[in-house]
């Protein structure tokens, strides 16, 4: 059974949320704070997640209406059949179960038929085993010499989900040392191995169907320097795959004991729960593999089980939805207060942008609204002083998602309460402003004269209203790591439910792709073929090099 197919901007919802839109457009974060009728609905609580949603320029009615818009365009249902393995990956006709990966093992999933739940834990039983003989020394390589590094060879769904996890939980790290091998860039990969250990590194080569341009150009390219090093029959001990074309893997030498499986079920922005994560699990251990696991599970049971109004995912989409529709912004930020995630909004903008940018509905029609968010951001403090200039005092409106953590990793990090200290003090700063009354004392006290301070004052003033969501957490663990991105992915979902679009596929990335194979072509055979004149003229200035 496939989803509903709504148009949200023909429910009785929409016509009333832009009714509602023109009455509180202009009222400010501040006087909403103190007339909210109910002021315990603008946080939600969930273990140790804290989530603050009372500095937006939201009242009551609005979060009713937006809970409205969920339930008219049918999102009960499409979450039903999203966990239940129905077809809702319509074009690609799959199913969409990421979900299904990080299963406790006491439910029943199944896919045409078939319950998936035994061959996920078999799958996982198979990189607990490697994980643990890689980094006890039991399995070594064709010298005999323990692995010490362990290269991760992909792109897109296959490096920006791992890449961001081992970052972020690089305190839990086991002694391995893992890279990252994704560009297609030549300099990038020959950077990557020029000071590594050909005896002592182990790659992970994944693609699903082991003929993405980028990654198997990287690992040829890394299989010869490997062959240069040691010898052919090494190959069979250094590599390992994570794909489904077993022909492909065995003409590249790989050992069927170091291949691990992938499902079409399971879409590459949202495989990071799956053998793609072999790279995590063997960066962190396997115990802090299957604890994100556990963690994703968790938020999982919490978006299926409870009601929207205390529905974190639900809850955040539809202030997105807000924002977007309504008030026309055209960005996210999201801002984890923690080096360790400074990699999350590079992995949100492939999950996001991904899934929901998307201009065709699921009727086949050219949507009539706006759909996928622009993501963008950097870890705290650094941002502030980068680019919260223009958040603060820029002409544009750009909703905010602060990620900060109660307690720090280190013991001995003094550092933390200053952290904190900016972490609250700008969300305070983007709603309350400065006002010009405020502005002409504080100049007054700083010794300016009554010039000096009308020439001065109109640039120091902050508008303010600015809107945010507080993510206050206990501690950054594997566990409330694995529930963070769960409840993003299933930000994205609801998202693309209300909008009537296909979040689980993406034809969008095939077409530059397509291109690019037969641009490459002309350029091995120095024979420029029929392009633009612009591109014709770029060809032959790279091919006169």
């Amino acid at each position: 059974m496939s989803l509903k197919k709504i148009n949200p901007i023909k429910t009785k919802s929409w016509s009333k949320l832009k009714a509602h839109f023109n009455e509180i457009e202009n009222k400010e974060i501040k006087d909403l704070l103190s007339t909210r009728s109910n002021p315990s609905c603008f946080s939600l609580g969930w273990n140790d997640f804290n989530i603050d949603i009372s500095k937006n320029r939201i009242d009551n009615t609005t979060l009713n209406l937006l809970l409205d818009l969920a339930k008219e365009c049918g999102l009960e249902d499409a979450i039903s059949k999203q966990f239940q393995g129905n077809i809702i990956n319509e074009t690609e006709k799959r199913a969409v179960l990421h979900t299904a990966i990080r299963t406790d093992g006491n439910e029943k999933i199944n896919v045409d038929g078939l319950n998936v739940v035994p061959s996920i834990l078999e799958t996982r039983s198979k990189i607990k085993s490697f994980t643990n003989d890689i980094i006890s020394g039991n399995l070594k390589g064709d010298t005999g010499k323990p692995f010490t590094d362990v290269v991760n060879i992909g792109i897109g769904g296959s490096d920006l989900g791992p890449v961001m996890v081992v970052e972020a939980l690089k305190h839990y790290s086991s002694r391995l040392k893992p890279h990252f091998v994704s560009n297609v860039d030549g300099d990038h990969v020959l950077e990557i191995i020029k000071d590594l250990n050909p005896e002592t590194t182990l790659f992970i080569i994944v693609s699903k169907t082991f003929t993405t341009q980028e990654t198997i150009s990287n690992a040829n390219t890394i299989r010869d320097w490997l062959v240069s090093k040691l010898n052919v029959s090494a190959v069979s001990k250094h590599f390992a795959a994570v794909s489904t074309n077993l022909t492909e893997i065995k003409k590249f030498g790989i050992n069927q004991k170091m291949v691990f499986s992938m499902n079409d079920w399971v879409g590459g922005r949202f495989s990071l729960w799956s053998s793609v994560g072999l790279s995590i699990s063997l960066a962190v251990g396997y115990e802090n593999f299957s604890k994100l696991l556990s963690g994703a599970n968790k938020m999982d049971k919490h978006f299926q089980n409870i009601e929207f109004k205390n529905n974190i995912p639900v809850v955040l989409a539809l202030l997105s939805i807000w924002y977007n529709n309504f008030f026309k912004c055209e960005t996210e930020a999201v801002i984890p207060y923690t080096q360790y995630l400074s990699r999350l909004p590079a992995y949100l903008q492939q999950a996001i942008m991904e899934s929901n940018g998307k201009s065709i509905d699921r009727n086949g029609n050219p949507v009539e609204y706006q759909t996928g968010n622009i993501i963008w951001g950097d870890t705290g403090t650094n941002s502030q002083h980068a680019f919260f200039q223009l958040i603060h005092q820029g002409t544009k409106l750009i909703p905010c998602d602060f990620i900060g953590f109660k307690n720090p990793l280190f013991k001995e990090n003094t550092q933390h309460n200053k952290l904190m200290s900016n972490f609250f003090a700008q969300t305070e700063a983007l709603m309350m402003g400065k006002s010009e009354k405020t502005v002409v004392e504080e100049l007054k006290k700083a010794g300016l004269n009554a010039n000096e301070i009308n020439s001065l004052k109109a640039f120091k003033i902050f508008n303010g209203n600015r809107p945010t969501n507080t993510l206050l957490i206990d501690q950054l663990s594997p566990e409330s790591l694995g529930s963070l991105i769960a409840m993003y992915e299933h930000k994205i979902f609801v998202q693309g439910v209300i909008w009537n679009i296909y979040s689980y596929d993406q034809w969008g990335v095939e077409l530059g792709k397509q291109l690019a194979s037969k641009v490459l072509k002309e350029i091995e055979n120095k024979k420029i073929s029929d392009h633009d004149s612009s591109t014709n003229s770029l060809l032959k200035s790279y091919l006169s090099n």
